[in-house]
């Protein structure tokens, strides 16, 4: 499928696929969209257990006292062009924790493309660019020492093929839009998310369509509808509780 590098309303980039006419970032600002859905709503929220406003400079942790202090395991659904990998290591440096990452795609992108993006220089991650670099040219399947705070494995499969149980804290949920690849936001997918999440983990995602939060819903999620990064209203957040904590 053709791909094509575009500029998004904050200044950072993203692919743009022409024939499904979709990105892999909001079109009005990836860094923001990834800030605001994957920073403060998921990682700060699973470090504080409450919202911290941040930006991208700033660390949270002259904010908030941290809940958690153990390696935070992270599943991102949707690997793509690597921003959300990056920002949560430069984030596990501002909040001194240790995170092991796994990031699943199906359809990896080529580093030509990679080269094209402006990451770590709209992000203003001065000497962290060989570290996105890497991220990039690692070996698949096997996890990577990426910095002190911040290990990563890449794997190739679809998102069907996870069968994980109780492994991560956290999910990323980052897939194409349901209006493209409506497959994969489906009561079938999220059972393998709420399954694979350990008890009081949470998934976050940008998504806020009525059926997906119907689907989370089904399967067991704890949802909240939450304010959306800027172009969207509204994002969701659900969270693995189990019946005696409900009560």
């Amino acid at each position: 499928m053709e791909r094509e590098v575009v500029i998004t309303g904050d200044g950072s980039t993203t692919i743009h696929l022409p024939q499904w006419d979709e990105q892999y970032h909001s079109k009005h600002g990836a860094i923001q969209e990834a800030y605001h859905v994957f920073i403060k709503h998921g990682l700060n929220y699973f470090c504080f257990k409450k919202e911290i406003s941040i930006d991208v400079t700033s660390s949270a942790v002259e904010k908030s006292q941290k809940v958690w202090n153990e390696p935070i395991s992270i599943l991102e659904i949707g690997f793509g062009t690597g921003l959300n990998a990056f920002i949560t290591l430069l984030e596990a440096e501002k909040l001194k924790v240790k995170i092991e990452y796994v990031g699943v795609e199906g359809y990896p992108v080529g580093m030509n493309e990679i080269e094209q993006l402006n990451y770590p220089n709209q992000l203003e991650a001065n000497g962290k660019e060989p570290l996105f670099k890497t991220m990039h040219e690692i070996s698949w399947e096997i996890p990577h020492a990426i910095s002190n705070n911040f290990s990563l494995t890449k794997q190739n499969r679809f998102f069907s093929e996870i069968e994980e149980t109780n492994s991560y804290n956290l999910i990323y949920f980052d897939a194409f839009g349901a209006r493209v690849q409506p497959e994969l936001w489906t009561e079938t997918i999220f059972k393998k998310m709420f399954d694979a999440l350990k008890e009081n983990g949470a998934l976050v995602t940008y998504a806020a369509k009525g059926s997906v939060r119907r689907a989370m819903q089904a399967v067991g999620f704890l949802v909240e509808k939450l304010p959306g990064p800027p172009g969207k209203r509204e994002m969701l957040r659900g969270t693995k509780h189990s019946m005696t904590q409900l009560k």
